[in-house]
């Protein structure tokens, strides 16, 4: 049934050593990635690929909805490794178009387990409600609401300490994408973190 991902493997394995024999010797050497890239588990959205970059230059983390959770120790874990340990210098949170998880946060409807993890989306939504409201177009009305998760998932990475603290060290910066799965293209969706960030840091600066 999966014998071909096998096969697959082996003749990415042969490929890589055509271009280079010391490939694996030398990733096994470790990692030191300048970006933490966050994204949606969909199937559609693989980091690597979708960037253009190899093994070894982007730590990634994924889960429904690219969601930044303060009680998620999965989340929260990825973020105080890669910024601590691996110094990383970007983090991406990256969401995408067509998202079926935030989809079904509009939903009145039980979706078991997943309701608490939806509600967050949820939130996002109550916080954007006058604009939100004013799309009539429920497409649009997701994607909207797809890029304002994008924005609050990247606030709640500037709440955490580490971040905080990397960022007045040595700069790290914060970053909110978009991937088209129409186009294939990544949107920089230039958020104004300077002016979201004063009004919450009175509540949530750590450092």
């Amino acid at each position: 049934m999966f014998e071909h991902i096998f096969k697959n493997n082996e003749a990415w394995v042969a490929r890589k050593l055509a271009l280079d024999p010391a490939y694996f010797e030398k990733m096994a050497h470790g990692q030191s990635p300048e970006y933490l890239y966050i994204g949606c588990s969909d199937s559609r959205v693989t980091a690597e690929e979708l960037m253009g970059v190899q093994p070894g230059d982007v730590f990634i983390h994924r889960n429904i909805a690219n969601m930044v959770i303060s009680i998620d120790l999965n989340v929260m874990s990825v973020i105080n490794y890669a910024v601590d340990h691996l110094k990383v210098r970007h983090i991406i949170v990256c969401g995408h178009y067509g998202c079926g998880g935030v989809k079904a946060s509009l939903q009145s409807k039980d979706l078991g387990i997943l309701n608490p993890w939806l509600r967050n989306i949820r939130d996002v939504y109550r916080l954007h409600k006058d604009e939100l409201n004013a799309i009539t177009d429920p497409e649009e009305k997701y994607d909207r609401l797809a890029e304002l998760n994008v924005q609050e998932q990247c606030i709640n990475v500037i709440k955490t300490a580490a971040v905080q603290k990397a960022y007045q060290e040595r700069g790290l910066l914060v970053h909110g994408w978009i991937f088209d799965v129409h186009t294939g293209r990544l949107k920089d969706l230039h958020i104004d973190f300077p002016r979201i960030l004063r009004s919450i840091m009175e509540i949530y600066r750590l450092i």
